[in-house]
């Protein structure tokens, strides 16, 4: 079992697609981190950042700022290739297209942007919104982490001894069927259900990485699992595969200190629409950081202040039966 940070690792190599502004980077797929037995759809686009990042290791851009993803195919425990190719350099932000293959198949694609994700020199507004503004997002969960509940995590994650999450009763109580919340004909806009935790990565040699999260933004309760059962009558354990996942880059990580920890980070999700077909749902998720790791320090006043958003993502995502995703996890013969 590979902590996330060690499990994400990939090599150039010089293949027949390696030429000009084309480089192919390999490694192999752990099985820590699967759901069922399908790839963690956060864990696998992790893979191709960090490829597209040491592609641009040597260059003026070396922050991600944004990446989207489709998801094709289901992601095996197993051996993959990613090959990133350079579409655009600019003055500020460079554009790249990168693909998983496994067998020679490609299982997703992604176009990232690359920059440098701090005040630049030509930036003479820096407008930003942070506090103390009025108008400025504050973090979004209630619980200091040193006083946040664990909760369980689901058994067919392979990976749930190597993270730990809590538990917002506050922002679980939003979805109850006496909540307000609840819409009725005179109601305008509302809706939805929402989510929070504190989540950390238990390994105390972990820290918080721009592919980390990745997998951090593919974190959390889905539209369907927060519904009470009068909402989804017959419905089973069920398997929610991603197939298209945005993330923008808001923040460079912090370094460690009194104020931001190294290996948590505190996950807002929300989610308003859920359709046919396959029970198609919604999910726009924020990752922040912590003032501390769960189960450590004290709360400070205004300990909300200090923290940022590192990213936020937005996903489109499928209901389905898990046995789907025991049938997918079944490596097919290279054709």
């Amino acid at each position: 079992m590979a902590p996330f940070n060690k499990a994400v690792k990939v090599v150039p190599v010089i293949d027949e697609a390696s030429a000009g502004p084309t480089k192919t980077y390999e490694g192999v797929a752990d099985k820590t981190w699967i759901i069922g037995s399908v790839m963690n759809g956060g864990y696998a686009l992790a893979l191709i950042l960090q490829a597209c990042i040491q592609f641009q290791s040597k260059t003026n851009h070396v922050d991600p700022i944004h990446i989207t993803a489709h998801f094709l195919r289901a992601t095996l425990a197993s051996p993959f290739k990613v090959r990133v190719r350079l579409l655009k350099r600019g003055e500020s932000l460079t554009n790249l297209t990168a693909e998983l293959l496994q067998n020679d198949t490609v299982k997703i694609m992604a176009h990232a942007i690359f920059g440098l994700n701090e005040p630049l020199p030509q930036d003479k507004l820096r407008l930003t919104l942070e506090p103390p503004s009025t108008y400025a997002r504050r973090h979004p969960l209630y619980d200091h982490p040193s006083k946040a509940t664990i909760k369980p995590m689901r058994s067919t994650w392979a990976f749930h001894t190597e993270v730990q999450w809590t538990r917002e009763a506050e922002i679980e109580a939003k979805n109850r069927p006496d909540h307000p919340n609840r819409t009725n004909s005179k109601t305008v806009g509302g809706g939805g259900l929402e989510w929070g935790a504190w989540l950390m990565l238990t390994d105390k040699e972990e820290r918080i990485t721009n592919p980390s999260l990745m997998f951090f933004v593919d974190m959390f309760q889905n539209t369907p699992s927060l519904l009470p059962k009068s909402e989804k009558p017959g419905l089973g354990v069920s398997w929610f595969p991603t197939v298209t996942l945005a993330v923008e880059f808001k923040h460079k990580i912090p370094p460690p200190s009194s104020i931001h920890a190294d290996r948590t980070v505190g996950i807002y999700s929300s989610g308003r629409f859920l359709n046919n077909p396959q029970g198609r749902h919604d999910v726009y998720v924020e990752v922040w950081t912590a003032p501390s790791n769960i189960g450590e320090g004290e709360p400070t006043e205004n300990w909300r202040d200090n923290q940022y958003c590192l990213a936020t993502a937005t996903q489109m995502a499928l209901t389905l039966p898990m046995e789907v995703n025991q049938r997918k996890g079944k490596p097919k013969a290279n054709l």
